[in-house]
């Protein structure tokens, strides 16, 4: 991962100086997404799905085995602490959740390497940027797309492929604990039903 990932210098929400690899993902599982505090279009919405993913689903593991990171596509506008008030604005200042701005070129170079579409029209354009979400798993090498407006249960099963891999025993014992309830949604309904 660290040939992939440029360990670019940036700065936090808190003026913090960081190496995106080195600090940011290094051993760890993150979720990346590109945004800008003065856009009012999809960026506040993707955050917004965030907040509301960490809290029903992910605070338990945030800033523990998961990470998120926000980067800024307009780092010229965006310093430390216009995203600290972004993140405030949209009560973002959650546990493992992080804001970064840096060097213009270091943010087009991962906006490219993240999220290109091999399309000049779309890749140039900022806003095209909106909603998309990069799962890295550094330990594992995994890289997941996902998109933050999709359903809770598709964007948790992104980052559930990108989770490290359990133990024989621990999946045998999912394994079981699944068939038993396809055994019984057979035994109600005469076929699996898929919530």
């Amino acid at each position: 991962m660290a040939n992939l990932i440029p360990n670019a210098l940036f700065r936090t929400q808190d003026n913090k100086e960081v190496r995106l690899y080195d600090d940011i993902v290094k051993d760890r599982q993150v979720m990346v997404m590109m945004m800008y505090a003065t856009c009012e279009t999809f960026c506040p919405l993707a955050t917004k799905r965030m907040v509301e993913l960490h809290h029903q689903a992910l605070a338990q593991r945030m800033g523990k085995d998961l990470f998120m990171v926000n980067i800024s596509l307009k780092p010229e506008e965006d310093d430390p602490a216009a995203l600290k008030a972004y993140a405030q604005m949209h009560s973002a200042l959650l546990p493992g959740w992080t804001f970064l701005t840096g060097n213009q070129h270091d943010v087009d170079t991962l906006r490219y390497r993240f999220f290109s579409h091999d399309h000049i029209g779309i890749d140039t354009d900022i806003d095209m940027h909106a909603g998309s979400m990069k799962i890295i798993n550094d330990p594992a090498g995994r890289w997941f797309h996902a998109d933050a407006f999709a359903s809770t249960r598709t964007v948790l099963e992104h980052i559930k492929w990108s989770d490290p891999q359990k133990s024989l025993p621990e999946r045998l014992k999912d394994n079981r604990m699944l068939q038993r309830e396809i055994d019984r949604d057979i035994d109600v309904y005469g076929y699996r039903k898929i919530a």
